[in-house]
């Protein structure tokens, strides 16, 4: 579930630059929308390469750690 929060900002980023046409004065909606597509893009680029970089434990069977004690 390490993907979530950023496709989700996408999405929300992508409904707000595509689909809602309000204006509000001192606020551009468009423009924000934008800047959430972009933050949840570079959240999941993050989150990609945090992945593929991580060392992964070897999870050791119990017989093979009694065997590893044994000797």
């Amino acid at each position: 579930m390490r993907y979530g929060g950023s496709v989700a900002l996408i999405v929300i980023g992508a409904i707000l630059y595509f689909a809602v046409r309000v204006e509000v004065q001192p606020i551009d909606i468009n423009l924000i929308g934008l800047i959430l597509m972009i933050a949840g893009a570079i959240w999941l680029v993050v989150n990609f390469i945090v992945d593929a970089t991580t060392r992964r434990r070897r999870v050791v069977p119990v017989e093979e750690r009694r065997e590893i004690i044994d000797e």
